[in-house]
């Protein structure tokens, strides 16, 4: 053995330290087309940089998280959100001594099929699509399909199934928008860094647009998770570490772990997320915001189906049929490009920049 491929020897070596009921890269169900090991990387942490180079990562630096195209230069972006969750999945990952490479590869990868204008644009294809559209399903596609030119990333199984199981339901903060768990703990802390991550720089955002005013949370909230961003962080962080710490194996293996929150802090949380939902998601006064943002999705698609022709793009299937392919192009691009796209194209609304 060459003094290179010691290093992933070391690596994997390293990950046998970890929880049993850890995720190991050496025991992954492996890739859809089998490829050589890298020398230097373990297979999880060969799947991380892939996500990081490829072009769906670069562009969630223009996506929209909550507020459609703002022009100040703190609201967070699709790009930001994604590098808070992975921070927060390692953290976890870490206290748990469950594998940090997975949870950060499925935490990078988990936004990549978000379409523009946040969840207004995810609204807008789901109405016009026959099959619907849901950002972790597009992100799944983006690493399987659109990528490399409709080759995909070749990604493990693990970060597949963390990526198209990282949607969490309206009614509990636990829940499962597709009804399925990830097969992993680390993907289980991803759907919950997720969260932990947006209720925060949310709520966050949201005083920084004059929409909330400081202290108007509810007193539940406030108490139990604390009055500051950092302390709210650290509280459910905290919480999710300290109730899931079967999962270090060091409680024994008799019990299955699953990665969680106590209920009094899962209450709090699902408070505050309810909260958002009703003072900043559905804000009345930010219909005519998403109503627009929507139309200009809705446009785009009903522009591109009658003149699928006209799409430039290298990030679609030619071979599949003309919804999919004008799905697949809408879903790629940022806010900007969009609204330059729909104005270009005739559409008459346009989108006032958001807040400063």
């Amino acid at each position: 053995m060459s003094i290179v491929d010691q290093v992933r020897a070391r690596l994997e070596e390293r990950e046998r330290l970890l929880s049993p009921f850890a995720a190991r890269s050496y025991e992954s169900r492996g890739r859809e087309r089998p490829e050589e090991p890298s020398p230097l990387r373990t297979e999880f942490q060969r799947d991380r940089d892939r996500i990081i180079h490829c072009k769906a990562f670069r562009r969630l630096k223009h996506k929209t998280q909550v507020f459609i195209a703002p022009v100040g230069d703190h609201f967070v972006t699709r790009l930001t959100h994604t590098l808070e969750v992975a921070q927060i999945a390692r953290t976890i990952a870490r206290a748990l001594n469950l594998n940090e490479d997975l949870a950060e590869a499925i935490a990078l990868g988990h936004d990549l099929g978000h379409p523009p204008f946040g969840h207004a644009g995810e609204e807008a294809l789901d109405e016009e699509l026959p099959q619907g559209f849901r950002h972790a399903e597009q992100s799944l596609r983006v690493v399987e399909r659109l990528e490399n030119g409709g080759r995909g990333l070749n990604l493990t199984w693990e970060v597949r199934d963390g990526i198209v199981n990282s949607s969490k339901g309206r009614e509990d903060i636990l829940a499962s928008a597709g009804g399925e768990e990830p097969a992993t703990l680390e993907g289980q802390i991803v759907r919950l860094a997720d969260a932990v991550a947006y209720i925060n720089h949310d709520l966050a955002d949201a005083m920084r647009a004059g929409v909330l005013a400081e202290g108007k949370l509810p007193a539940e909230v406030s108490r139990v998770l604390g009055r500051t961003h950092s302390q709210r962080i650290n509280t459910l962080v905290g919480d999710i570490v300290e109730h899931s710490w079967v999962a270090t194996g060091l409680l024994g293996t008799a019990v299955e772990p699953r990665i969680g929150m106590s209920p009094a802090i899962q209450a709090a949380a699902n408070a505050l997320r309810e909260f958002l939902f009703q003072r900043v998601y559905l804000w009345e006064d930010r219909r005519d915001e998403v109503e627009e943002a929507k139309g200009v999705v809705r446009f785009l698609f009903e522009y591109y189906l009658g003149r699928p022709q006209e799409i430039e793009s290298d990030f679609l299937i030619p071979s599949d049929p003309p919804w999919r392919r004008v799905a697949d192009y809408i879903a790629g691009m940022t806010d900007q490009f969009a609204l330059k796209a729909a104005a270009g194209l005739g559409y008459g609304q346009r989108i006032r920049n958001g807040p400063a």
